[in-house]
């Protein structure tokens, strides 16, 4: 293993930044779903269309990431914007999220995405 690596592995102080950080900028389904329920996130889907009609979060609007740009209007700077995607793997959620800060958007990830909200977690789906 890397020896830098090794080095920051056993830094409490880098450890208790990138988990003050991660917790800021996350969240899972559990905490997802209460926020929901008091109106405290607009819930951004940025999979593509097709897969928003088949199904998504309730509550959820769609723009595909690709159209993130020309749809900042339906968000607002005074509400915290929560983005998903498909999975733990997929990057678009994180990319959109880095778009939407570079705009001055607060933003935070759904952690696992729609695959942990619908699969794991097995909390209500809408078809549109």
């Amino acid at each position: 293993m890397n020896e830098k690596i090794k080095e920051i592995r056993f830094d409490p102080e880098k450890a208790r930044c990138f988990f003050s950080k991660m917790l800021a900028f996350t969240l899972g389904p559990v905490e997802l779903k209460d926020l929901l329920e008091e109106n405290k996130v607009k819930l951004v889907d940025v999979r593509l269309s097709a897969d928003y009609e088949i199904s998504h979060i309730p509550g959820a609007i769609s723009i595909p990431k690709e159209e993130l740009d020309n749809n900042t209007d339906k968000l607002s700077k005074d509400e915290i914007t929560v983005i998903y995607c498909y999975n733990q793997q997929c990057h678009l959620g994180a990319e959109a999220c880095l778009i939407l800060a570079d705009y001055g958007y607060p933003v935070m990830l759904l952690e696992g995405g729609f695959k942990t909200w619908s699969e794991d977690f097995r909390f209500t789906t809408s078809a549109s």
